[in-house]
C-alpha cells in the first residue's frame, strides 16, 4: 500500500514544483541538488500538501464522530456533518476536484482496491468515500475524489502519523523531479519556457 501511494504521487507533470526545479537546473546545471531542492521547497497548500490536509480533515471528523459506521448509511452522516462544517466555515474540503480529470481521478479507485485487497482499507478511506458520495448534495456540484486525497487517507489507515504526511509526499515526489530533470537533460524545454515569458513580460510604470 505504501508502495503504491508512493507511485502514484511521484509526478502530477508540469506543476509548478516540477517547472521551478527545471528552471533552476537551467540556472545551476553543475548543482543538481538545488534543483531538486527548489522543487521540492514548492510543496504546500495548492501542490504536494492535499494528502496530508486530507489525512487532517478526515481525522478530525472522525475523532468526533464517536463509535464508527457499521454501514454506508452511517458513513454517509458522518460524512455530510464533516462537509458541512467545513463549508460553514468558508474552507474547501481537501481531497475533493481535480483540475485534469473532471470525471474521476483513475488514481483514486486503484488506490481503494489495493487498499481492501491488501487488508488496509479502514475508517480514513471509508470516510473519504463517503464525502465523495454526499458531497454533490452538500455542494450543489460534482467533484471527483483526487487521487492525492486518496492517499492521505491510505496513509492515515496506515498509521502514518499525520506531521509525516507531507513528508512522505515529498519523498515520492523527489524521485519525480529527478525523472523531470533527467528528461530536461535529454529534451530541455526549460529555455523556452524562460524565454517565452522573457518576450511576453510587459513593463508597467510604477505608479
Amino acid at each position: 500500500m505504501f508502495e503504491t501511494v508512493l507511485v502514484a504521487l511521484a509526478d502530477h507533470g508540469f506543476t509548478p514544483t516540477a517547472i521551478a526545479a527545471r528552471l533552476t537546473y537551467l540556472s545551476a546545471p553543475d548543482a543538481i541538488q538545488g534543483a531538486l531542492a527548489a522543487g521540492l521547497l514548492g510543496g504546500g497548500s495548492r501542490f504536494l500538501g492535499v494528502s496530508e490536509d486530507t489525512g487532517r480533515f478526515l481525522a478530525e471528523a472522525l475523532a468526533g464522530a464517536g463509535e464508527l459506521p457499521a454501514d454506508d448509511a452511517g458513513w454517509d452522516a458522518v460524512a455530510r456533518h464533516a462537509v458541512e462544517a467545513r463549508r460553514a466555515a468558508g474552507g474547501l474540503v481537501p481531497g475533493l476536484g481535480h483540475h485534469l480529470h473532471k470525471d474521476g481521478d483513475p488514481r483514486t479507485p486503484v488506490i481503494v482496491r489495493i487498499a481492501r485487497h491488501e487488508g488496509q482499507y479502514g475508517p480514513h478511506l471509508a470516510l473519504f468515500e463517503a464525502a465523495g458520495r454526499v458531497a454533490p448534495a452538500v455542494l450543489g456540484r460534482r467533484l471527483p475524489l483526487n487521487g492525492a486525497g486518496a492517499c492521505g487517507a491510505a496513509l492515515a489507515d496506515l498509521g502514518i502519523p499525520l506531521p509525516l504526511l507531507r513528508r512522505v509526499v515529498l519523498l515520492a515526489r523527489c524521485a519525480g523531479l529527478l525523472g523531470h530533470l533527467a528528461e530536461e537533460l535529454r529534451r530541455p524545454i526549460a529555455n523556452d519556457i524562460f524565454r517565452d515569458v522573457e518576450t511576453h513580460a510587459v513593463y508597467v510604470e510604477p505608479s
